[in-house]
């Protein structure tokens, strides 16, 4: 009996360590020894080599898990994102980190690279100068008659200190502008009529990775932002949506139940600027729109990058807009009449070679060139290299942490020659394997 009794003891014992192990090794915030997926998890695993960000997927990514899935344009209500309800892109992203960065690769499918951004074209008719859409157009009827220019975009959405309850289950609808009532504020559910981005307490904030494919590429950079309070829906409501919780780093957060950000005084860069400027028609008549910056005779010019709008650079300024529509620059006119290079291409897409671009790129500075980003169209979609660093010790709390290694649920969203109308994937979730 004895014999019998120590045996069943250490049966028992190694049952009850076989159990508690199970349990230990299937905690959510684990750091993993092994990958295994799900269709939601994203394994980022440790490397001493760190993949170089220049767009190219060289061999520090071999070995490396891939999470794939689709992301699809929602409806949102309202008419938000009519005409791209439905829009779907495969994707795949993978991440590896080292003891001071964490690195990403994105790719997803997009034959139709987007080459500029709501460029200025002349119209005939009116003699006016005007900008394409940056969405889809249509008629009364519903048919589409012109398609939008707008940009390629990336975005990834991060909880900050895990401050922001919903977004464990909820990730990018945590925020997101949808135009019903799932909105919690304050204990009741409330209309989110703006359409804006805001969470649900003064203490809650959402880091923001928004990469411009058009405008921040051309400087290696993706755009850092964060999202936040905002006044909430109280502010939507009362003054018809002010409460806008979307904001770019290094703005000093406001005091609660206030919505008023200061610029931090030593960041002075805003980004990519508009190239708009209104001149009156031959000096006296109405104030109409036109480019502020052109380069003659440039061909297919995407962006204006900052430094040709100083001297010596190819930019030059226009002084004069006419009845006619010719522009007068610093050292010369541009007369567009009978010329089709700077008019719109007949049917859904397409402007002239020579019509100009629509923003002034500007390198983003501090908080919001905390990422590192590069990539390239392949001619069937983008590959994209992104790095930050594991902790930016965010002195206003603005990034995500990822020093402690804990799980960090997220959600993605992928933008198609457009604004706003996005696809997303919510409810993923980044693990890290030794």
């Amino acid at each position: 009996m004895k014999i019998i009794k120590t045996k069943y003891f250490w049966v028992f014992t190694a049952f009850l360590t076989f159990v508690i192990y199970f349990v230990s090794c299937t905690h959510d915030d684990q750091v993993l020894d092994t990958a295994t997926a799900t269709g939601s998890e994203l394994f980022s695993k440790f490397t001493t080599t760190a993949p170089t960000i220049d767009g190219t997927i060289d061999d520090a990514w071999s070995g490396v898990q891939k999470l794939t899935g689709e992301t699809e344009v929602p409806n949102p209500g309202n008419g938000m994102f009519a005409g791209y309800v439905g829009d779907k892109y495969k994707y795949t992203i993978r991440s590896m980190y080292d003891n001071e960065n964490i690195y990403f690769l994105a790719e997803w499918n997009d034959p139709s690279k987007g080459t500029t951004v709501q460029p200025w074209y002349f119209n005939p008719t009116t003699k006016l100068w005007a900008q394409e859409p940056n969405a889809r157009q249509f008629d009364v009827n519903g048919v589409q008659i012109r398609e939008g220019i707008g940009q390629d975009q990336f975005a990834m959405l991060w909880n900050i200190d895990f401050s922001t309850p919903k977004f464990a289950s909820q990730t990018c609808y945590a925020s997101c502008h949808l135009f019903n009532s799932y909105r919690n504020y304050a204990g009741m559910m409330v209309p989110n009529k703006s359409g804006n981005h805001y969470t649900n307490g003064a203490n809650e904030k959402i880091d923001m990775w928004w990469l411009h494919l058009n405008k921040d590429l051309p400087y290696g950079q993706m755009d850092d932002q964060y999202q936040d309070w905002a006044g909430g829906p109280a502010v939507t409501d009362t003054v018809g949506g002010a409460g806008n919780g979307r904001h770019f780093d290094d703005l000093t957060p406001p005091t609660p139940f206030s919505t008023t950000y200061k610029n931090n005084n030593t960041n002075t860069s805003n980004g990519p600027i508009n190239n708009r400027v209104s001149l009156k028609l031959d000096g006296t008549g109405s104030n109409v729109n036109v480019p502020a910056w052109i380069i003659p005779d440039g061909i297919n010019v995407a962006y204006i990058d900052v430094k040709d709008t100083l001297p010596g650079g190819l930019a030059r300024k226009v002084t004069a807009i006419s009845s006619t529509g010719v522009l007068t620059y610093d050292g010369g006119t541009i007369d567009p009449n009978g010329k089709p290079e700077y008019q719109q291409v007949a049917g859904l897409v397409g402007v002239g070679a020579k019509c100009f671009p629509s923003f002034i790129e500007v390198p983003l500075t501090l908080g919001r060139a905390d990422i590192t980003a590069k990539g390239v169209h392949t001619g069937s979609g983008w590959v994209i290299e992104f790095k930050r660093k594991l902790n930016t010790n965010s002195i206003w709390k603005q990034d995500v942490n990822f020093a402690s290694l804990l799980d960090q649920p997220f959600g993605l969203a992928i933008f198609n020659n457009c604004n706003y109308q996005h696809s997303i994937k919510p409810n993923l979730v980044l693990k890290f394997v030794k």
